[in-house]
């Protein structure tokens, strides 16, 4: 079984709820409750949410509340419940809620002028690995299960390489496989030689140090991937929604940019397509993630 390196220090985190970090979000009654999702250091993100939220609600003049999630598929789960009104989230795990639970997409992250990204393998440059083969009875780190960048899509090289025939080989392929909770945790899982590669967003190496940085680099590549987006709840208020969405984009004004820092650092926003994402629904299929 893959292991999920830091479960016991992201529970103790969370405490009892098993949700959140930080606040309860069945407090809240009225205004709207965020999920966010550990793509950095947690606890680094409880002062990023408290930051952005602030403004949102002196934008939307309504209470706004955001906590972060174990990781995706609880995300997913605060949706569905009623525990969070909107979730950041990736593109994989956005076509699952969209086929559970009816989840509907808003906002789609901007990266280097495009709305896409890819996965990619890191190691470190001293390792002696040069090829994915060489990965063969190693320990590698994935982001998250229902991860495109940070496991689904940088999995796939493997299979294209002709080393696995499917996601399901990969146990026997590697030497143990780590669901680490998110890119950094993956990334320095590897970069301090806890495993030997790690699979995350090509733009995951920049949550190293600088120093770390320069001993890492990257052996394969996906596909293009649609970006993370920024997705609601099913019945969430639709005049709520669309000042949400609107006060987002605001975000995308120079004098709001600073703000995007504390949204995992995206270039700005754009509406979302959910045709974008006809991509990863047929991989999600293959796979048998989706019927």
């Amino acid at each position: 079984m893959p292991i999920l390196l830091t479960r016991r220090t992201l529970l103790t985190l969370v405490g009892a709820s098993g949700l959140a970090l930080g606040t309860s979000v069945a407090a809240q009654d009225r205004g709207l409750r965020l999920a966010f999702i550990p793509q950095e250091n947690p606890e680094k993100l409880l002062g990023d949410i408290e930051a952005v939220t602030g403004w949102l609600a002196e934008e939307l003049g309504v209470p706004v509340e955001g906590f972060v999630t174990i990781d995706h598929a609880a995300a997913v789960e605060a949706l569905r419940n009623g525990d969070a009104d909107i979730s950041f989230m990736g593109a994989l795990p956005f076509v699952l809620a969209e086929a559970e639970i009816g989840a509907v997409p808003l906002l789609s992250e901007v990266y280097r002028g495009a709305p896409s990204y890819t996965g990619r393998i890191f190691i470190r440059r001293d390792s002696g690995i040069q090829t994915l083969a060489d990965l063969r009875d190693r320990d590698i780190a994935f982001a998250d299960p229902i991860s495109e960048s940070g496991y689904l899509y940088p999995l796939t090289e493997f299979v294209q390489a002709g080393l696995i025939q499917s996601p399901g080989e990969a146990e026997a392929f590697f030497g143990r496989i780590f669901f680490a909770g998110g890119y950094q945790q993956a990334m320095q899982a590897m970069a301090e030689g806890l495993v030997d590669a790690a699979g995350a967003s090509q733009y995951a190496d920049l949550l190293l140090t600088p120093d770390q940085q320069a001993q890492v680099t990257w052996i394969a590549e996906s596909e293009a991937i649609p970006s993370h987006l920024v997705i609601a709840r099913p019945g969430l208020d639709s005049d709520l929604q669309a000042r949400f969405v609107d006060a987002m984009m605001k975000l995308n004004e120079p004098e709001n940019r600073d703000k995007l820092q504390y949204l995992y650092g995206p270039d700005g926003y754009v509406k979302a397509d959910p045709a974008d994402h006809d991509g990863v629904r047929d991989m999600a299929r293959r796979y048998g993630l989706l019927e």
